[in-house]
């Protein structure tokens, strides 16, 4: 089938759902239409220049990056700027641009998972701010014969969805019982008469927000002239959805000693440690990109050390007082990691759903900084 742009937002909602972004974050679509097709779609970190340029000389409809091209709203489009003359490329190729920021960050299996397992820490729980939203039982009832059709437009929508799977539902048979009132055009039975219907019974996840679109999408094919349907409110669990990560590294190492196996696996020319290289470290945390925001957390999460990006010199200063230890990895090689999973993952997405894009990681961006 041929693919568009709103095909492919669908498929990263189940890898980075965008309720997971952080508030000052923007994600999803910074440029085009949905209703654009897609043949080839190229991943990368930034939308900088030299990627959009020759995204668009390689015929690339669908630019998906990590960090947005737009943070902030936009007073103007002046095209002598950065921003503008990128805006200006991409429309005129017809390429759009996508990101998914800090919901890939937040997500289960996203880019703090990637690089905590990457890097060796295991038994991960989310070192910040928990992601939580409110979610909900709906249960359908529905006659035997439109049981698949019902099923099918459940899953047209946002329900279903639990942790990194979709199309989530639980089904039993059972018996409805009914009298259809004076007034009433029943679906079957007479009109003041007990009916026995053989239904089944449909249970899916449902969030909040989502609660009424899905009603009412699956009460437009819904056989009966009321659509019978039960809504219970879940408690909350703490998933493990949020900012950064925290684990355990299996056997005790030396702060000096880990950071240098961090280099090697990650394949670094260099990283930058504070505290005493002598400390011994059996529990990490690491947050990607810019980690300053989680240093409280990390201090008072009981991890010895913290791996992340963009570390100032003060955060060095306050884990010498504390007689823990900094890994600053530098914020490119924290995230660019994600470029060939994402990639990956969203091919197997888009097979699943018979949908056959040319999907490819862009493999020519570099660290901004360079250390002499």
């Amino acid at each position: 089938m041929e693919a568009k742009i709103f095909d492919i937002i669908k498929a990263m909602e189940t890898i980075a759902p965008i309720w997971l972004a952080e508030e000052w974050d923007n994600v999803g679509l910074q440029v085009g239409q949905k209703d654009w097709p897609v043949r080839k779609i190229w991943i990368s970190l930034d939308p900088g220049p030299d990627v959009v340029n020759d995204a668009c000389r390689n015929d690339v409809d669908l630019l998906i990056t990590h960090h947005p091209l737009i943070f902030h709203p936009l007073r103007s489009i002046n095209l002598n700027t950065a921003v503008g003359a990128i805006i200006q490329k991409a429309i005129r190729h017809h390429m759009a641009i996508f990101s998914a920021h800090t919901n890939l960050d937040n997500a289960i299996d996203g880019l703090n998972d990637v690089l905590a397992q990457r890097i060796g820490i295991n038994n991960l729980k989310v070192l910040g701010k928990v992601s939580a939203t409110e979610n909900y039982k709906l249960v359908l009832y529905v006659p035997v014969a439109y049981e698949q059709q019902i099923l099918s437009s459940i899953f047209e929508t946002k329900a279903g969805e639990i942790g990194s799977y979709t199309c989530c539902s639980f089904r039993n048979k059972g018996t409805g019982t009914y009298r259809p009132g004076f007034s009433s055009k029943p679906f079957a039975g007479k009109v003041d008469e007990i009916t026995h219907a053989d239904e089944i019974r449909i249970e899916t996840i449902v969030r909040k927000s989502d609660l009424n679109s899905v009603i009412e999408h699956v009460r437009k094919i819904h056989p009966y002239e009321t659509m019978a349907y039960d809504i219970y409110p879940l408690l909350k669990n703490e998933d493990r959805q949020g900012s950064g990560r925290i684990g355990d590294l299996g056997e005790s190492t030396k702060l000096i000693s880990f950071a240098r196996s961090i280099k090697e696996k990650l394949g670094l020319n260099s990283v930058k440690i504070a505290g005493n290289p002598d400390l011994t470290v059996n529990t990490a945390a690491v947050c990607t990109g810019s980690g300053s925001s989680l240093m409280n957390n990390f201090i008072s999460s009981g991890a010895q050390v913290y791996i992340s990006g963009d570390l100032r010199y003060h955060d060095a200063r306050a884990v010498e007082a504390a007689n823990l230890g900094l890994i600053d990895i530098g914020h490119f090689a924290s995230e660019h990691l994600i470029v060939d999973v994402l990639a990956d993952r969203l091919k197997k997405v888009l097979s699943k759903h018979e949908i056959y894009v040319k999907v490819e990681a862009y493999g020519l961006e570099n660290d901004p900084f360079i250390v002499l």
